[in-house]
């Protein structure tokens, strides 16, 4: 059977923030308290401008509350929450009052956008329901509303978010900035780097470990345990972005730590280490073999390897220590100049069996060069 070729990015469905249904169910229920009548249908406008209208799964109100229950689609987007419910119920206030209910976390830790102790509701999302309820009590008697969002599936959802890790616990956050979701955007990724060096900024964490993915930042884990959960950032394919974060909230040193694959083109000065973005260049790894030292044979079969994995098993097991360690070198001062300098760039290098290839260190803080000067 062959397989389907992928779908062009244009023909792939968009779907809607769990902001935006978030929105919706909010007024529906709205809607159904004033009218004492079942709102299944309501339109809202999100923040990119568009005005889209959303089916309720299901209403119920009594004289006092109103319950909507909304299903979120998130098109053709592989996202966790795509199919969750979504709950808003509401209550007559003598003002705008926004809360989580169950299944929608809680903030615990600093650099959140969100206040500690606040429900994980983020402020475009909660704009857009305080916006949203000015605008329907304005066609009311009434001068305010209590509205609280759950999600029932919430905490179950929120184990394959990185929401623990940030400090958000009991559930999902609600979020959005256009109210769209677009299918397999990175930005919902870069958005958690962000939060995550943000995170580890407010826990004084002045070294960030940046680890391309789970395997990768367990090894770094056994390397640095005198440092707290809060430094440990998966910073996946966005190498030169995270760097970024952490130069912009003034980290002294950021620790790169991964394996061939992503760091052979992090050497090249590839800051989006995606195979997607650009394929191994074993030509590069070659010349740099050479450089260390490597005789004709093993150039060769470095040349004609399949992937940069492979390269790495062909050198290590001829003990050629060199190339990992110039490979290193190579990684990190390109990081620290993709960063604009200003703090240390370390970079690990291991095997997918947790061995230590190479490590390698390039710049120094300010504060370290006016100290050596001194």
């Amino acid at each position: 059977m062959k397989k389907k070729p992928p779908k062009d990015p244009k023909d792939l469905r968009h779907g809607y923030t769990t902001g935006a249904n978030a929105t919706a169910a909010a007024k529906a229920a709205l809607l159904s308290l004033a009218s004492q009548t079942e709102v299944k249908e309501v339109d809202i406008t999100l923040p990119i401008g568009d005005r889209v209208t959303f089916h309720m799964e299901k209403v119920s109100f009594k004289e006092d509350q109103a319950t909507a229950i909304i299903i979120k689609d998130a098109g053709d987007d592989p996202d966790a929450t795509h199919l969750a419910e979504i709950e808003a119920t509401v209550r007559w206030n003598d003002n705008i009052v926004i809360d989580g209910g169950k299944g929608v976390g809680r903030a615990t830790k600093s650099g959140l956008p969100i206040a500690v102790g606040e429900a994980a509701i983020n402020p475009v999302p909660r704009k857009m329901l305080k916006d949203m309820a000015e605008e329907v009590l304005g066609e009311t008697k009434h001068r305010g509303a209590e509205i609280i969002i759950s999600v029932p599936k919430g905490e179950e959802i929120a184990e394959k978010t990185m929401n623990a890790r940030l400090g958000i616990i009991g559930g999902i956050s609600i979020l959005g900035t256009r109210g769209t979701v677009v299918p397999f955007s990175t930005a919902a990724f870069r958005a958690s780097i962000a939060q995550a060096v943000s995170v580890a900024t407010e826990s004084d964490c002045d070294h960030i470990i940046l680890s391309t993915g789970g395997r990768s930042e367990k090894y770094a884990m056994t390397l640095f345990p005198e440092l707290t959960e809060e430094a440990f950032v998966e910073m996946g394919d966005f190498v030169g972005f995270s760097l970024k974060q952490c130069k912009g909230k003034k980290r002294k040193r950021a620790t790169l730590v991964g394996m061939m694959g992503k760091f052979s083109k992090v050497a090249q000065g590839i800051m989006m280490a995606h195979s997607r973005s650009a394929p191994v260049d074993f030509e590069f790894l070659r010349d740099l073999a050479a450089e260390a030292g490597a005789d004709h044979s093993l150039l060769e079969q470095v040349e004609n390897a399949n992937t940069a994995s492979e390269v790495g098993n062909i050198l290590n097991e001829a003990g050629c220590d060199d190339f990992f360690t110039l490979l290193c070198e190579r990684a990190a001062k390109n990081g620290y100049d993709h960063a604009g300098g200003g703090l240390e760039v370390e970079v690990i290098l291991m095997t997918m069996k947790n061995d230590l290839l190479g490590r390698a260190v390039y710049g120094e803080v300010e504060e370290q060069k006016a100290g050596k000067s001194s």
